[in-house]
């Protein structure tokens, strides 16, 4: 036994196998992850290791985990993950608060609520502003909120329809020379809203939307010269916007509508000798009233662990080209 630990009782020993998983799958995470040694037997959990506040940190992310357990919330490794970080960062009691914001049920009947602080905020943003840029790394759940956000306020009549749209960056101007009809070219970089989608309503839900025009997708340029009303809007890969698409996708905004602008400055796929359109709104629009900008880092990413460990090793080139692109 190391020199320092700590012991606390389980209410109900069968609570174990819900907290550490299978063969102990989650207590190995938690144990890496802070650095400290978890045994258990019966209702009694001991935590131990070299630095205090480890341990202290190990017991609060556990005790956070069963009270998600005694209101009968599964527990899987994003959960552990997010309440790991929360820990780390002495964030550890607001954990239980943000599983008790249900955003809406996917098509399973599955709650979906929020991961993280950042998506809080993202949430919040969008509740109170016409326009919301979410800006950050993949993995944070930008693409997905939005999505979420999107149906939410159509089940809730907020709306009359959802428009989802990119731009094409990787076609260049040869969109026009693809196989297939408008949807079959656009597909390809629209897939990670679809999976939102399908998640959220279901396949067949989504395509009845689609075809009755009440979810519409579309290629970036297909906006211009529209003005749309009544509508949540999602612009994703935002960072691939010229100056001037952006300027026309902002100003496409009609009555009682809503716009999400989503993407990662680091990931500009634009030649280099243009500005993306994402950038220079950052520029422009933080001060303007109705437009909120809301920023997500590698530890808002909800995706495997070393996901936001690799985003962190790319960082420093990514605040390089950043400098560069300003």
């Amino acid at each position: 036994m190391q020199k320092n630990s700590i012991e606390f009782q389980l209410e109900n020993p069968e609570d174990t196998v819900l907290i550490f998983g299978a063969e102990d799958k989650y207590l190995k995470l938690i144990e890496s992850q802070l650095d400290v040694k978890i045994n258990y037997r019966g209702e009694t959990v001991q935590i131990s290791g070299e630095n205090q506040e480890n341990i202290e940190q190990g017991r609060r992310v556990t005790q956070a985990l069963l009270v998600l357990i005694s209101r009968g919330l599964p527990i899987h490794t994003s959960d552990i993950m997010i309440a790991i970080k929360m820990g780390l960062e002495d964030d550890i009691e607001n954990f239980v608060a943000l599983y008790e914001i249900e955003l809406t049920k996917d098509a399973s009947g599955k709650p979906i609520s929020l991961k993280n602080l950042g998506q809080k905020a993202y949430v919040d943003a969008v509740k109170y502003h016409d326009v919301t840029f979410g800006i950050g790394p993949a993995g944070t759940g930008k693409t997905f909120l939005a999505v979420v956000l999107a149906v939410q306020a159509l089940r809730n009549g907020q709306v009359k329809r959802i428009i989802l749209t990119r731009p094409a960056v990787e076609a260049g101007e040869n969109l026009g020379f693809l196989p297939g009809d408008l949807q079959e070219k656009v597909d390809p970089y629209l897939r990670p809203v679809y999976d939102a989608l399908f998640q959220i309503l279901g396949k067949t839900a989504t395509e009845r939307m689609m075809e009755r025009g009440t979810i519409e997708i579309a290629p970036l340029a297909y906006m211009r010269g529209r003005t749309l009303d009544d509508a949540f809007v999602i612009l994703d890969e935002a960072q691939n916007t010229t100056t001037m698409q952006m300027k026309m996708f902002l100003t496409r905004l009609g009555f009682n509508s809503k716009m999400i602008v989503n993407g990662d400055i680091s990931q500009i796929d634009l030649p280099r000798n243009a500005k993306s359109g994402l950038v220079d709104a950052k520029d422009k629009l933080s001060q303007v009233a109705s437009i909120e900008f809301v920023y997500f880092t590698a530890k808002d990413v909800v995706r495997h662990p070393v996901v936001a460990q690799i985003i962190k090793a790319y960082e420093p080139k990514s605040i390089e080209e950043d400098v560069k692109e300003d």
